[in-house]
């Protein structure tokens, strides 16, 4: 495996100065460094093992993340090492954030604020769809024989109930990040800064804030203001868009969390993982709301 060292030493900027390196905690697919060149901070983030298994793909990765900082909402790209995977990304100087700060007053309208931004750059190079992503990854789940939860197969005809409703009056895709994890937001002390472009893509507006919204934990009332904050309304079509794109977030998230369970040398509860997320989309599938919802999302 590629080490920090190595790639410290290819970035030819750095020959002759001061150059410390520091473990950065979280992340759950690679090993992430600040790397300090003469006072200056950096991030290095080097790609965990078999992640082309989670259909990451680095160019894309490394082009959506250029676009990214154009915006403003991402970090500056300071150097490039394609033969590592790598980037070498400027350190935004700010708070991680969690749940628990996201619960905060006023904190919709800030994740609508920096997803505008997101989405009005630059084109990403490729699309993101999470119907495809999930025949891929069941493709990889039965090359591999990986365990994924009961019932999971019993779900897909629901699921293609969903694709079907939402292809009725499709939304103009937009750059989209599609893994908004609470930690994948930085505030800087002014605006939220998005972080880890690995499975950025071309994507409808409504599955990354229904994403958000699930891996946040937020309530109906939070949905709504996100989705007023972001559009200027929250009509019961784009409310329906995202709460079905929020299950679709899980559907295909614990597919990823049932590999990672298999794939990952990084110590962590990927099945609890996988079984936490399956838990809130059968729950929502099965719930008395999601007949509305399909009717809905078609106007």
């Amino acid at each position: 495996m590629t080490t920090i060292e190595e790639v410290v030493a290819a970035v030819g900027d750095w020959a002759g100065r001061s150059v410390g390196i520091q473990p950065l905690p979280g992340g759950l697919t690679n090993r992430n460094y600040i790397v300090t060149v003469d006072g200056e901070r950096t991030v290095i983030r080097i790609p965990g093992a078999e992640s082309e298994l989670l259909a990451i793909d680095r160019t894309n990765e490394a082009q959506n993340t250029r676009g990214a900082a154009e915006t403003g909402a991402g970090a500056p790209v300071l150097h490039e090492l394609p033969q590592f995977g790598v980037l070498v990304l400027g350190f935004i100087d700010g708070r991680t954030m969690s749940n628990e700060a996201f619960a905060a007053p006023g904190m919709p309208a800030r994740v609508a604020a920096v997803l505008r931004r997101l989405h009005a750059g630059p084109r990403f190079l490729h699309d993101f769809d999470m119907f495809r992503l999930v025949e891929r990854y069941l493709g990889v789940v039965d090359e591999r024989a990986i365990r994924i939860p009961d019932w999971y197969r019993d779900a897909l005809p629901a699921v293609a109930r969903i694709e079907a409703a939402m292809a009725a009056r499709p939304l103009a895709t937009v750059p989209c990040h599609n893994d908004l994890l609470a930690e994948n937001y930085i505030d800087d002390g002014t605006d939220l800064r998005i972080i880890d472009y690995e499975y950025s893509g071309n994507n409808d507006p409504t599955f990354e804030l229904g994403n958000t919204c699930q891996e946040l934990g937020w309530d109906e009332a939070r949905v709504r203001q996100l989705c007023a904050a972001y559009f200027g309304e929250a009509t019961p079509a784009l409310v329906a868009r995202m709460r079905l794109n929020m299950i679709m977030s899980d559907v295909g998230w614990t597919l990823w969390a049932a590999i990672q369970a298999r794939i990952s040398p990084i110590e962590y509860d990927f099945w609890g993982w996988a079984e936490e997320r399956w838990a809130r989309a059968t729950a929502m599938l099965d719930g008395p709301d999601f007949g509305d919802w399909l009717r809905d999302v078609q106007g």
